[in-house]
């Protein structure tokens, strides 16, 4: 089978722009309803796809924590040259992460964490997540159960330095929390199977903004953009980014 590779996106619409960032193994897929819906409601919205990312397995190896900030700081900077001014920040996952130190290193409008780990106490699950990603892909390429079981197993022990490296970033974003003043809206599923919970707590409580909410999705897993309440998301970031003070 032909695996289609996923492509970065851009949707123009009004003078509001709205960066999307997509989970670790993710791509921009993750994260398309949310900005067609956005889209109609007159908001711009970029999604990049970071390196490693949208690629076989072994690709994600080959790259890193740097180089990812890297793709999140040009794709702010794509929005910029197309010449928007006020730039809010939704991110999945890792992308919450991310969206989070953007927060605190440069002016964004917003920022958005869905299901953002704090905690690296779960690299048994991140880690669970890469090998079920590892797998599906390869199924995809149409392998057979031994060499998938032989080619994923080798990747897992070959994963180890992209998992320290990882757990670096995220340690590094949850030190820092403490210095975010951007208004905040904390998204959580509550069934979330990747990560500990306890972040999307961690995260509203230690951000210093005056504006900040958090929401728990009660029937939602880790990836909640693509879940059964995922209408119901994006209805709250719409309203969310409706009570912001924009100058258009």
């Amino acid at each position: 089978m032909k695996i289609v590779k996923p492509k970065p996106f851009t949707f123009e619409a009004g003078p509001r722009a709205v960066l999307l960032l997509h989970g670790f193994t993710g791509h921009s897929a993750d994260v398309r309803m949310l900005g067609r819906f956005l889209e109609k409601k007159g908001y711009t919205s970029h999604a990049p796809i970071y390196r490693g990312h949208g690629e076989p397995p072994e690709e994600l190896l080959e790259s890193n924590s740097k180089q990812w900030w890297e793709d999140v700081n040009n794709a702010l900077e794509h929005l910029k040259d197309l010449g928007y001014e006020e730039i809010a920040v939704a991110g999945l996952s890792l992308g919450g992460v991310l969206g989070l130190k953007l927060a605190y290193s440069t002016q964004i409008k917003a920022v958005i964490p869905m299901c953002a780990p704090m905690f690296f106490d779960n690299e048994f699950q991140l880690s669970k997540g890469f090998r079920a990603f590892s797998k599906e892909y390869k199924k995809l390429e149409g392998k057979d159960e031994t060499t998938i079981e032989k080619e994923v197993n080798q990747l897992m022990t070959d994963s180890e330095d992209l998992f320290k490296d990882l757990g670096k970033t995220i340690t590094e974003v949850k030190n820092n929390i403490d210095t975010i003043y951007t208004p905040t809206f904390v998204v959580q599923a509550r069934k979330d199977e990747m990560i500990n919970t306890e972040s999307a707590v961690y995260i509203y409580e230690n951000v210093e903004s005056d504006e900040k909410d958090m929401k728990w999705y009660e029937e939602s897993e880790h990836v909640i953009t693509l879940g059964d309440e995922k209408d119901q998301l994006h209805e709250d970031i719409y309203q969310f980014l409706e009570k912001l003070h924009w100058k258009e």
